[in-house]
């Protein structure tokens, strides 16, 4: 679990907000703006300066850390969570891979109820829960980016098949981050365009550009993002993304890639139980990165293939693997068998952190017995078959290069 460092002035508690018991889905709202720029991006010095055994270290802290971690700890003392997050037993599992086994059992009995979902496709349904309908104290701030963010002139997007950042349209200026009521660890929030779009859960240029930025403007190296499409594990159908802090090094930061397309960074990731599609930036072309990123989500949803998103920083794909600076961003995407109707009984669902290597433990009896065999098998059985991920794979080189 991160530790929040040193400290800064609570975020202004919004006001004149329509009431959460009020039925409907009218807009919310708040009063806190988070503006940034490019000069916050913290591209140098941030890794992992000790070694893994030595258990979780103290990070310095950005100017978006301290907004974040001040709001969601006054979010915590004002009891707007499902239940009070304490420091979580967290377990290594012996082996290669290293998994982060962390056992949450309040999260498991009092989350709220995932929403059925019978289509990767389904449409926005405004009588389930959507974030329309949150408290308005859930909301830490408006993230925004100010004028003085210049696209940058160069980025690995801008050669065969991508595109340069000033023919990309920017529609969405600004996205809310909220606290994820049920939070999986420490600064669990949720970045969520405007909630009156009811848009459905199908990734989008724009928002994730927000989570490629937030991620750079973090000074800490364990601050992660991710999605999860529909059938692969979300559980409410209302466009967002998940970030929270991890105190802990995963296999994904430096497990090696394979070349796909080295004009836009593009990798197959090997070396870890679930094998996926590789980007990564160190800051440049973000536009461009989200906009080819979601050219292959675009193409999933298309095929009908749940996937997983997950941006971490981490080290360029030909760097070696002991390497302890995180001066890049990695972004990995899954294609895996989709998951409908009820979640899954078991140990741990796999979702975003479970393939990149964080397993949330439901009960104390698995998270004590649970070991490395057993979860690469959990994890593979919701893999694509090899087959299919190796057509998938020519599929998406040839999209890109188009």
């Amino acid at each position: 679990m991160a530790a929040p460092l040193g400290a800064s002035p609570a975020l202004r508690n919004p006001a004149g907000l329509p009431s959460p018991e009020q039925p409907g889905s009218r807009p919310v709202s708040c009063q806190e703006d988070f503006v940034y720029g490019e000069e916050d991006y913290v591209l140098c010095g941030v890794g992992w300066w000790r070694s893994r055994s030595e258990g979780p270290a103290r990070h310095p802290l950005s100017r978006f850390d301290r907004a974040l971690q001040a709001g969601w700890e006054e979010r915590m003392r004002l009891g707007l969570f499902r239940y009070r997050l304490g420091e979580l037993q967290t377990r290594v599992l012996p082996g290669k891979v290293q998994f982060v086994a962390q056992l949450n059992i309040q999260r498991g009995l009092e989350r709220r109820r995932p929403q059925a979902i019978q289509s990767i496709r389904q449409t926005f349904d405004p009588q389930q829960f959507h974030f329309n309908k949150i408290n308005p104290g859930e909301i830490l701030f408006h993230m925004a980016r100010g004028p003085t963010l210049h696209p940058p002139t160069k980025g690995p997007s801008q050669g065969r098949g991508g595109l340069r950042e000033r023919e990309l349209p920017r529609t969405l200026a600004h996205v809310l981050v909220v606290i994820n009521v049920s939070p999986l660890e420490f600064g669990h929030v949720l970045f969520v365009p405007d909630p009156a779009l009811c848009l459905p859960q199908i990734l989008t240029q724009e928002l994730l550009q927000f989570g490629l930025e937030s991620v750079l403007l973090s000074a800490h190296p364990g601050f992660r993002v991710g999605f999860n499409s529909l059938g692969a594990f979300a559980s409410v159908n209302h466009l967002h993304l998940h970030g929270f802090y991890l105190d802990w090094q995963l296999l994904i930061e430096t497990a090696p890639g394979e070349a796909l397309c080295p004009t836009l960074n593009f990798h197959f990731l090997r070396g870890v139980p679930a094998p996926g599609f590789l980007f990564y930036s160190e800051g440049e072309g973000l536009a461009a990165l989200a906009h080819t990123i979601c050219r292959v989500t675009d193409y999933l949803v298309e095929k009908e293939i749940a996937h997983n998103v997950f941006v971490t920083r981490g080290t360029a794909p030909g760097e070696p693997a002991h390497s302890q600076a995180r001066s890049g961003i990695r972004v990995v995407i899954w294609a895996r068998s989709s998951c409908f109707g009820s979640k899954e009984e078991t140990a741990f669902n796999v979702a975003l952190c479970e393939l990149a290597g964080h397993l949330p433990v439901k009960t104390a009896q698995d998270f004590e017995s649970l070991t490395e065999t057993t979860a690469i098998h959990t994890i593979q059985r919701h893999l694509l078959p090899e087959a299919q991920l190796a057509q998938l794979c020519s599929q998406l080189v040839a999209l890109l290069t188009q």
